[in-house]
């Protein structure tokens, strides 16, 4: 029996640049950025050295009805507005229930629910805890709620590996998908982490940028100057299903899932391997699992968070794999706009990489001032257009704990 081939027949999207798929795809191309100061009272009560985030840019409970918004953290929340924009997009597609299942991940859960439960008790008692606290704040609660409002029973799968968790989610979709357990897969991922905790944790840590009088310039990936990462929120949603199922309904193809590495560093609970060992691993794992080359690879989305640390050990990785050529490969820095959606941003970039194999263009990287000479990658402030041939492309995400995961999908 053949392996099925793995289709992507839907997007959905809710990020810093817009409320929907198309908006955040527009708003990337024309070099946006999401980021702002907050307006939080929080902020000022808290002190917090970083007063900036690249928050949704649509309120998910400005499009749910409020009943269903109301028994969902944010995270959860986004979630289900990104899904229901792909389903949407896929044609609502009509699957047996038994042959429907939900991959979708996170990196953190639901804190804000967990936090302002910890408020509630502390200030009015155990008694004024919300019942639905724990369904609302468990880092399953997206997949589970996916399952129950689109009827799917052949699995709901969560991943948690940090930033690297929907891009692992979306790997093991296509796995599932080409072992038989499913017809079609909800894929992807969501985060709402914009919290005074989180915030002031990651600075303490020295990780996020501090440029609070330019907010909008603050993610720079690969930029000399760059000096942390920007905390994004959002949630990319994948309707990735086998071909023969999408040809029978005659659906659009947006693009083919080839394959998907996963790997692990065992290096650091934060630092990546300076060596880029598990990731170029996991680069190597995607394209054998596509058949595919070094040689094919046309275009890459890169992890890229702009940390002092992190970018030049991509770019150290993806050197190993494909040698001087890795700065010839049209390259897109998508953080730079979004932010860094911690457990959705891999699913948010996989649907950049589709978009720009479906338009033939790489996104543009704003934000760099002066390139690193041990970054060099071949960005553009510009969208670069890409040939009109056949197309591979691949995205990375790397996580806390030293996880690694990579995506590949070719045009169509």
């Amino acid at each position: 029996m053949s392996t099925p081939r793995i289709v992507v027949t839907g997007i959905g999207a809710t990020s810093p640049l817009g409320g929907t798929a198309p908006d955040s795809w527009s708003g990337l191309l024309a070099g946006e950025s999401g980021t702002h100061t907050l307006t939080h009272d929080w902020v000022e009560q808290y002190q917090l050295p970083v007063t900036f985030a690249a928050e949704a840019k649509v309120r998910p409970d400005t499009v749910l009805d409020r009943p269903v918004a109301k028994r969902l953290d944010p995270a959860s929340q986004l979630a289900m507005v990104a899904a229901l924009e792909a389903w949407q997009d896929a044609g609502s597609p009509e699957v047996d229930p038994d042959r429907l299942g939900v991959d979708f991940a996170t990196g953190i859960g639901g804190v804000w629910t967990l936090l302002d439960a910890w408020d509630t008790l502390r200030e009015k008692g155990p008694r004024r805890v919300m019942p639905m606290t724990v369904p609302m704040l468990m880092p399953n609660a997206a997949a589970g709620n996916l399952s129950l409002h689109f009827n799917a029973r052949a699995y709901a799968r969560t991943v948690a590996s940090a930033c690297a968790s929907s891009t692992e989610s979306l790997v093991n979709a296509f796995e599932h998908l080409r072992a038989g357990l499913a017809d079609v897969v909800i894929a992807g991922g969501t985060e709402s982490a914009i919290h005074p905790i989180t915030l002031a944790a990651f600075a303490s840590m020295q990780a996020l940028s501090r440029r609070n009088d330019s907010p909008e310039t603050a993610s720079r990936p690969t930029s000399i100057d760059r000096d942390g990462f920007v905390m994004g929120e959002g949630a990319g949603a994948l309707i990735l299903e086998t071909e023969e199922h999408a040809k029978a309904r005659g659906a659009r193809i947006y693009a083919t899932m080839v394959g998907g590495g996963v790997t692990a560093d065992s290096y650091h609970i934060t630092a990546n391997d300076p060596e880029g060992k598990g990731a170029a691993r996991a680069v190597h794992m995607a394209l054998d699992v596509a058949g595919a080359s070094v040689g094919d690879v046309t275009h890459i989305n890169a992890h890229a968070t702009s940390t002092p640390v992190g970018d030049p050990n991509e770019y150290q990785a993806l050197r190993a794999v494909f040698g001087s050529r890795v700065e010839e490969i049209p390259t897109s820095a998508t953080k730079a706009a979004t932010g860094h959606l911690l457990g959705g941003t891999g699913a948010l970039e996989a649907i950049f990489t589709v978009l720009a194999l479906r338009d033939r263009v790489a996104p543009p990287t704003i934000n760099i001032t002066e390139q690193d000479p041990e970054v060099p990658f071949r960005l553009s402030g510009t969208p670069t257009p890409l040939s009109s041939g056949d197309h591979l492309a691949i995205t990375n995400s790397f996580g806390f704990g030293g996880h690694n995961a990579v995506a590949a999908f070719a045009s169509v």
